[in-house]
């Protein structure tokens, strides 16, 4: 078959080891997943006992062949240990009966393609999905998964393609569903056309030079979690009403680029996530009716290192940056910012003066330009007047936007009490607001 995806690493100037982090492409493969009982088929949902079990099938296809087996529905569970090709051309289904992990791939170079999967246990424990990838070179597309716990899973496998896959959890509590797609020590994939909806989460942990393209999640809690992730890409995804966008935690070198994030909302909502994170590029994205924009908390981490966030839009946002510290290393530029209630907000009595701001499109400037070269003549410069209870105080955000506070605020700027706490101040703010084209 030698079917192979090679992802290139991601090149965007990036410092070439920020934090010296350990290259464990190139490790051994070890079984980690747990020991599962084996379920008879007895104590599986008695909608299957009369199916063909697809076991049987797989058995006959020699190394190297290709299954194309007829339209129907088959009982699972299922393991693929050689290279095969199996083709359900949308009218296959297997079902798991509601026990386990409906499919094992624990194959290099096979191609799963047009088949429903669905039925998997709702064990946290065994981890019960409806496909497991164990191995490499893999092609997984156009597979229909819905009740499933956990979605596709992939573990130390590399180098495979995920794509076109439309996968729903079971109809259970947010807390308790299954991840979407999770990669765990996987590195090189490529997840792309992928519809996830009605999941928990979709993850990169300790998975490295991943490709996310054009995927769509809503109704989720994280599009995409990375943790301990490095050299990362995600580009031209479509991410609505999630809990939160995308969350960098303990990660390198991610790109973000060219995505849509909506109505990311509620207690914890936030389209982009920075914690402990260091060297990442957003780029041209769309954040839009999210509760917060960008939140950022100890990041940049590694000494050296940057947070670059250019030409992208905040609009119609809570508060569009949000500083946990007046940590600095962050860099601002040609990014627009309108209808937000609050543009940047700075926790602990802080500024976001040593960051770079310049270039910025700001909807509330108020100076001229008078040589019509589309930069402001004077700095747009924030200041912070009633905000700083709500920054300060945390119980008092429940406030935030209360008819009192804006009383307060209006006469802050009226007559000041005390002396306003310059936030930022950017030097040369565009004065029209720029077409913007997401790719």
């Amino acid at each position: 078959m030698g079917l192979l995806l090679v992802v290139a690493p991601i090149s965007a100037g990036f410092a070439a080891e920020p934090g010296g982090s350990p290259d464990l492409s190139n490790a051994p493969r070890v079984d980690v997943d747990k020991p599962v009982e084996p379920i008879l088929l007895s104590e599986r949902d008695r909608r299957i006992h009369h199916l063909i079990p697809f076991q049987k099938l797989v058995d006959a296809t020699p190394a190297g062949g290709v299954l194309k087996p007829k339209p129907g529905a088959y009982a699972g569970p299922v393991l693929v240990d050689k290279p095969i090709v199996i083709d359900g051309g949308g009218k296959v289904t297997i079902d798991g009966g509601d026990k386990g992990t409906v499919f094992v791939l624990k194959a290099n170079s096979s191609t799963i393609r047009g088949l429903h999967l669905t039925g998997s246990g709702s064990n946290h424990d065994t981890d019960d999905a409806c496909i497991n990838v164990r191995g490499n070179n893999n092609y997984v597309e156009s597979l229909v998964i819905d009740n499933c716990l956990f979605g596709i899973d992939l573990k130390q496998s590399s180098h495979n393609v995920v794509r076109n896959n439309q996968i729903r959890s079971k109809p259970v509590d947010l807390g308790i569903r299954g991840d979407g797609i999770r990669l765990w020590y996987s590195m090189d994939n490529r997840i792309e056309g992928n519809r996830v909806v009605d999941s928990r989460d979709n993850v990169a942990w300790y998975s490295n030079r991943n490709v996310f393209y054009r995927n769509y999640g809503t109704r989720s809690r994280y599009s995409i979690h990375f943790m301990f992730a490095n050299d990362n890409m995600v580009d031209g995804n479509s991410f609505y009403d999630n809990a939160v966008g995308v969350y960098l935690m303990y990660s390198e070198n991610t790109v973000v680029r060219n995505n849509l994030f909506s109505h990311s909302t509620g207690a914890t909502g936030m389209a982009l996530g920075f914690k402990e994170a260091s060297e990442a590029l957003i780029e041209n994205n769309e954040i839009i009716y999210c509760a917060i924009g960008i939140g950022t908390d100890l990041s940049p981490f590694q000494p050296g290192t940057a947070i670059r966030v250019k030409d992208n839009r905040f609009a119609y946002n809570g508060v569009a940056i949000a500083f946990n510290s007046d940590r600095d290393g962050h860099f601002f530029t040609n990014n627009v910012f309108e209808g937000n209630l609050t543009d940047v907000s700075v926790g602990g009595a802080g500024s976001a003066k040593r960051n770079l701001w310049r270039g910025n499109y700001w909807d509330d400037y108020q100076g001229f330009d008078r040589n019509n070269d589309g930069v402001g003549d004077t700095p747009y410069n924030l200041y912070a007047y009633a905000d700083r209870i709500w920054m300060e105080v945390p119980h008092a955000r429940f406030f935030k936007n209360a008819p009192l506070m804006e009383a307060l605020d209006f006469l802050e700027r009226l007559a000041p009490f005390s002396d306003p706490e310059m936030i930022l101040s950017d030097d040369a703010p565009l004065f029209h607001l720029p077409k913007r084209a997401r790719k």
